[in-house]
């Protein structure tokens, strides 16, 4: 007898627990026009916005605090080194850096002196007749020539590269046939390997 009066209130109080749970997922009722009006206007508010995008990604800049010791992402400490890690949006040097395809940065960081002797050694080769830029890709009908040997001893960044000679300035060709050094006239100012507009 006890047992059937407790799987009858367990039954009864599961039963009554399935109801609640189905009238709560039951859709709300319409909303009437006032209340859509409401809620579209709350929805225009700054408060009502706040998934949208990162408040903070607007808010004004302020001057930094006198004892800062990062000022737009450099060191701002006494005697503190250069880095190349302040980001671009503050550093115009760095952002060119970060437009170089990857394989000329080798060529960036060539001496005035270095990228002189890579211009005298080879610019007297025979020339041809177009214009290419860092990161252009050379038609194959282009000749190209290995860098040589005496080049090499003095830029040993150069072994392995192959050149050509176009509009009085030398080009450094990679294994794909794509530009990744620009080297001008010793008079002209050099092309660091950035690329061309």
């Amino acid at each position: 007898m006890q047992y059937a009066l407790l799987r009858t209130s367990a039954l009864a109080l599961a039963f009554a627990a399935s109801a609640g749970l189905a009238a709560a997922q039951q859709q709300p009722p319409p909303a009437d026009a006032q209340q859509q009006s409401q809620q579209e206007k709350a929805q225009q508010t700054p408060s009502g916005q706040m998934g949208k995008e990162e408040p903070s990604s607007h808010a004004p800049s302020a001057a930094p605090p006198a004892n800062a010791v990062l000022v737009n992402g450099a060191l701002a400490v006494p005697d503190a080194p250069a880095t190349d890690m302040v980001p671009a949006k503050f550093s115009a040097k760095n952002a060119a850096d970060d437009a170089l395809i990857t394989i000329a940065y080798t060529f960036k960081t060539l001496t005035d002196d270095e990228r002189r002797a890579i211009c005298e050694a080879l610019k007297g080769q025979p020339a041809a007749a177009f214009n290419a830029d860092v990161g252009t890709e050379l038609a194959p009908a282009i000749e190209l020539r290995p860098v040589p040997n005496e080049v090499t001893a003095r830029v040993p960044q150069t072994k392995g590269y192959r050149f050509a000679v176009a509009n009085n300035r030398v080009l450094l060709v990679g294994t794909s046939r794509i530009v990744v050094g620009v080297f001008g006239d010793a008079n002209a100012p050099a092309s660091e390997g950035r690329r061309g507009p």
